[in-house]
């Protein structure tokens, strides 16, 4: 598994530049109209889920290739689901955000618990799955905070989920046999 990992840390590299361009973009915009928001986040959604699906049809001879695919999938559907009702409510984007955002995060914790056979330090991968659900939770819980609340948790999030599947590349990518 870690060689495989290693040769694909570039994914992992590359969903970490996405996350946090679109973290910065979001929070320096923060008056953006709620269908532009939409198109944002289902944006983030589709390229996520599509480098998701590639690590993990790219590596169905591992354990567990099923929970990455699963995670670019729930990805892939929430980017559509958002594309396709670009008129919902701020409450229902809301929601569509906190529930991805819970999912990947177990999704992602299931991955990292798995690695800890092969590679060391992958609390990285386990600290941003544990703040995906913190953020799905906390939208879930305070859901009157309002699109603007919405914008700069989302921001904040997805540039401190960056970070952490950018450390996390190259923490994959020194192991390269």
């Amino acid at each position: 598994m870690l060689s495989t990992l290693s040769r694909n840390w570039w994914l992992f590299l590359i969903r970490g530049i996405a996350a946090i361009l679109f973290g910065i973009a979001v929070i320096l915009f923060p008056a953006i109209a709620l269908n532009v928001l939409v198109l944002l986040v289902a944006a983030y959604f589709l390229v996520d889920g599509v480098f998701e699906i590639i690590y993990a049809l790219q590596n169905r001879d591992q354990s567990r290739w099923w929970v990455a695919l699963l995670q670019g999938l729930i990805s892939v559907l929430a980017g559509i689901a958002a594309f396709l009702y670009p008129g919902m409510t701020s409450l229902i984007l809301l929601y569509i955000v906190a529930f991805w955002a819970i999912l990947s995060g177990l999704m992602q914790i299931i991955i990292a618990i798995d690695m800890r056979k092969v590679i060391e330090n992958e609390w990285w991968l386990i600290l941003g799955g544990i703040l995906s659900i913190v953020f799905g939770a906390l939208l879930i819980i305070a859901p009157g905070a309002g699109l603007l609340s919405l914008l700069v948790l989302l921001g904040g999030y997805a540039i401190v989920f960056g970070i952490f599947m950018i450390i996390f590349a190259f923490r994959v990518r020194s192991h390269t046999e």
